[in-house]
This record gives C-alpha cells, sequence and structure tokens, in this order.
C-alpha cells in the first residue's frame, strides 16, 4: 500500500510573495521606507550647497563682497530752534544743529566690469574689478520748500558724501571734483551718516553760497556676485559692460536697453524721479533714506555662474521616489509576464542600488559637472540593476527590457530637470503615458491561476 504523501504547507511568507495584492503591498511599504534614505541624499545635497555657500562667502571676505554704488547726496548743516518744556512747564528754545540733504539733480553712472571665477577647492565664486565713473550735478537750494532761513546754512561745513557697501573693494582713496577744485575722499564715521559705509569730502561754499555745483568721481572697485546701483539722481541713467556667459539684471528697475547674446553684455537704464521713493531734498528730522526706501530704489546686475550643480541635483532627487515606486512596478509586471518570481530581498537590493545612484551623481556632479555625473551614474546603475536581473532571473530578455524601462525614466528626468519652465507639461504628460502603459499591460496579466482538474 503506497504511503500517502501530505503536500507540504508554503510558509506565510512565500504565501505572501505569491499572493499579488500582498506583493504590491509589500513593495508600497518597501516604496515607503526608501523615503528615508532619499530624505538623507536630498539633506546631503543641502549640506554640500550650504558648504558652497560658506566657501564663496570665505572667498568674499576676502576678495569683496557685493557692492552697492550710492551716488553723492550734498549735506547742508544748519541751525535751528528746538522748542524745550521742563517739568515745570516752562518753555524754552535750545539752539541745535541740523541737516539738509539735497541729491543730484543729474546722475550719470559708466561702469566698465571685469568678472572672473576664484576656487576654492572644489567650489567657485565670481568676482570681478570695475572702473566706475559717476558724473552729475547738484541744483540750487530750494528755500521755499525747505523753509529755511539761508542765513541760518554753515557753508563752511559743507559735506559730500557717497556710499560704498564694502570699502576692501575700494583700490585707492576715490578723488572727487566738485566744481573746480579736486577732493580726496575718507571714509565717514560720524553718526549722521545716510550710508552703511560712507566717503565724504568737506568744503567751504562761503563765498558763492551756492550748491548748484558739478561732481565727478572715478574709482577702482572690486566685488563679488553682484553689482547693484542705488537711483537718487531726478534723472538717473546708468550704463554697464563687460564679459561674462550669464549676466542676470535684478532690483526695481529693469534696463531700457540691453545685449546678453554673447559674452559681451550691455545694459542700460534710464529714470527720473517719479520712480524713486525719495524727494529732492529733505531735513534730518525727516529721513527719508530708510533701508525700506532703498531697497526700492536699488538695481544692478548679478553675475551667475553657468550652472547651478546643486540646485540641479536637488530637483533629480525630488524625483527619487516616483522613479523606484514606478522601477518596481515595472520589475512587478515582468516579474508576472515572464511567470518568474523575484523574493523582497532583491527588490530592497534594487531599491539600495537606486538611492545610491544620487550619491553617485552628488559626487561626481561637484567634479564633471551636472551633465557627465548624470551619464556616468545612470549608466552605472542601469548596468548593475540590468546584470543582476539577468542573474538572478537567469533570463537576458527580462534583464534587457528592464535596463530600456530605467533608462527611458532616467532620460526622461533629465529633461524634465532642463526644460524649467515647461516641466510641469511635459512631466504631466509623462506621468499619462507611464500610466497609460501599466493599463495596457495589466490586461495582459491573468491574475486568476487554473483550476485543477479532480481526478
Amino acid at each position: 500500500m503506497d504511503s500517502l504523501q501530505i503536500p507540504q504547507q508554503k510558509s506565510f511568507l512565500s504565501q505572501l510573495q505569491d499572493s499579488v495584492a500582498a506583493k504590491l503591498f509589500l513593495i508600497g511599504v518597501l516604496t515607503l521606507l526608501l523615503l528615508i534614505p532619499s530624505s538623507w541624499i536630498q539633506s546631503l545635497i543641502s549640506e554640500r550647497e550650504q558648504r558652497q555657500e560658506e566657501a564663496i562667502n570665505e572667498i568674499s571676505e576676502k576678495w569683496a563682497g557685493s557692492q552697492l554704488i550710492e551716488s553723492p547726496v550734498m549735506q547742508l548743516p544748519y541751525k535751528t530752534s528746538l522748542k524745550v518744556t521742563d517739568a515745570a512747564g516752562k518753555v524754552t528754545f535750545k539752539e541745535v544743529i541740523s541737516t539738509i540733504y539735497i541729491l543730484p539733480e543729474n546722475l550719470n553712472i559708466q561702469s566698465q566690469i571685469n568678472p572672473q571665477e576664484l576656487k576654492r577647492g572644489i567650489f567657485t565664486a565670481v568676482v570681478y574689478n570695475a572702473r566706475i565713473k559717476i558724473k552729475g550735478g547738484f541744483s540750487q537750494l530750494e528755500l521755499k520748500k525747505s523753509g529755511i532761513n539761508p542765513d541760518m546754512i554753515d557753508w563752511s561745513k559743507v559735506k559730500i558724501t557717497a556710499g560704498i557697501s564694502d570699502f576692501k573693494g575700494l583700490k585707492s582713496n576715490p578723488v572727487i571734483r566738485l566744481g573746480d577744485s579736486l577732493y580726496t575722499a575718507e571714509p565717514d564715521f560720524s553718526k549722521e551718516n545716510l550710508f552703511s559705509n560712507s566717503l565724504a569730502i568737506q568744503t567751504n561754499l562761503t563765498s558763492t553760497k551756492n550748491t548748484s555745483l558739478d561732481f565727478n568721481i572715478d574709482m577702482e572697485l572690486a566685488g563679488s556676485g553682484e553689482l547693484n546701483f542705488l537711483h537718487l539722481g531726478k534723472n538717473t541713467t546708468v550704463n554697464v559692460a563687460g564679459k561674462w556667459d550669464n549676466p542676470s539684471f535684478t532690483g526695481s528697475y529693469l534696463p531700457e536697453k540691453r545685449n546678453t547674446e554673447s559674452k559681451d553684455f550691455t545694459g542700460a537704464w534710464k529714470m527720473s524721479n517719479f520712480s524713486r521713493p525719495f524727494p529732492q531734498q529733505w531735513e534730518a528730522s525727516n529721513n527719508a533714506l530708510t533701508n525700506q526706501n532703498k531697497e526700492k530704489a536699488t538695481f544692478g546686475i548679478k553675475f551667475l555662474l553657468p550652472v547651478d550643480h546643486y540646485q540641479k541635483a536637488t530637483r533629480s532627487a525630488k524625483y527619487a521616489i516616483l522613479i523606484i515606486l514606478l522601477s518596481f512596478i515595472s520589475l512587478f509586471f515582468i516579474e508576472l509576464l515572464n511567470k518568474v518570481r523575484v523574493n523582497l530581498l532583491q527588490y530592497v537590493l534594487i531599491g539600495a542600488a537606486m538611492i545610491i545612484y544620487y550619491s553617485l551623481l552628488l559626487s561626481f556632479t561637484e567634479r564633471v559637472g551636472f551633465a557627465v555625473a548624470y551619464l556616468v551614474a545612470s549608466v552605472s546603475t542601469i548596468v548593475l540593476i540590468s546584470t543582476f536581473i539577468g542573474a538572478f532571473l537567469s533570463n537576458r530578455k527580462a534583464a534587457a527590457v528592464f535596463a530600456v524601462i530605467l533608462s527611458i525614466f532616467y532620460i526622461f528626468i533629465y529633461v524634465i530637470i532642463q526644460l524649467q519652465d515647461l516641466a510641469l507639461l511635459f512631466g504631466s504628460i509623462g506621468l499619462f503615458i507611464t500610466v497609460a502603459c501599466l493599463m495596457y499591460f495589466s490586461v495582459k496579466i491573468n491574475h486568476n491561476k487554473p483550476q485543477s482538474a479532480n481526478a
């Protein structure tokens, strides 16, 4: 009598892996778990980007920071009376010294800029040397508007003040021509400073008592990153020129004329006093040059690096979970269509390889640039995973199919990153096509196993 053979029961894990629904659930859980190392990669990119900013700041500290040119302002000291009431109610008048500020009637700035790259380790910063010529003139003090007695003005201590945001960039003391006289500007550390860093000259106008004067300033200035100007003239014109591949015009005003099509860039601004938030003259008690007002009247040019590698690496890493999920689903479809079995450990190893891909991308990006790094990391990952799939499935065709699918995914993400403004449109179309393909292949899968015939 033949002995009865009792069929071996499958383990719970084997039953889970044989069930389509359970397998999909495990893939979903694994994908969610891979969010953790994916977030680590994004944190690593942010850390490297912060290190780049620190390196750029170190270069700027040693060279000179971004520069803001604040054109000359005339300061007229005058005597006035201040009403004082004591505790007993007695009223007295105290003589104090106040200031009238006059802005230029016409302001013309010409700037020839020579940007260049400086490296600190693997990081790069943009610095520049600029030759700046400032010309203009002050108009006559409007006494009716100020309501000031001209006899109260101290014409012997008239001051002309200009602002430079970082003195370290000055190659020498700027020479200011005021009328027919030449003056060497000196740093001004007085309490009445209009600017964070002021250059000033003091002149005696007692003989003429006339504020209608022309001025001329020539300076050589170093800086980094960007060069900005403050619109202070009643009529302001600014012209900049230089050689750089990626100039960007920034601030509250865009140039009327510009040329950035070649390495030789130019920009020309022309503005009136209607577009600035302060009057032509004011008293110290009514300060118009506040930081908020300055921001509204600042404009200039920024020198961008040719490629922002970290920004592209960050955008690529944000798609990590999408690529991993689509790759897992594609592998699952290959598993079902070819009637083979891929265990959970193999999914884990494939997911790990796809996470390490972003570490490869970041490290190579810092050395050879994003495009080459993307190619190297993508090809390496595709070859590794497809070889692994071909080995454990013993099916070269399935491995080749997965390699093609993964290649399409990486090419798609690269195109999306390059498109920028059209990324949403093409990304949506790409995802729609992907879902349509998954729907098409899903109908080919028979989830119902054939029933065995009864003896």
